[in-house]
């Protein structure tokens, strides 16, 4: 009667990020933490490639230049991204600034209204 038909999706790794193959490239480059669609279509333009060109029609000498053109853009990704947003917030409650006390809390950080709102900040403290 009904006939199943399962898409198996095959994925690219690029800098420690799945890229699945079925999207474009435009939108695959900016899943990796980091990289916006400003510095996508950046990247895109350099290598003369398409905003629609999918993953998967990519050829392996091409995969090629996008990781090149990617490390030379000295582009800040992935878990060196992390780390510095990890270190600049250690940095602030360490020094016991008005915001690195506010994280501290678990409160809005940049001046929102407490009283009725900041709800979700408030519960993410006690997860």
């Amino acid at each position: 009667m009904f006939s199943l038909s399962l898409c198996i999706f095959k994925m690219i790794y690029i800098f420690e990020t799945k890229l699945l193959e079925t999207k474009s490239i435009f939108y695959s480059l900016n899943s990796i933490h980091g990289i916006g669609k400003k510095q996508s279509s950046q990247i895109c333009n350099k290598l003369g490639f398409s905003k629609n060109l999918k993953i998967k029609q990519l050829s392996k000498e091409q995969v090629r230049q996008l990781i090149k053109v990617i490390d030379s853009s000295n582009l800040i990704i992935n878990n060196d991204l992390k780390k510095l947003n990890s270190l600049i917030t250690k940095n602030l409650v360490n020094l016991k600034s008005y915001r690195g006390l506010r994280k501290i809390k678990g409160l809005p950080v940049r001046g929102q209204r407490t009283h009725t709102n900041a709800q979700t900040v408030k519960k993410r403290k006690w997860l």
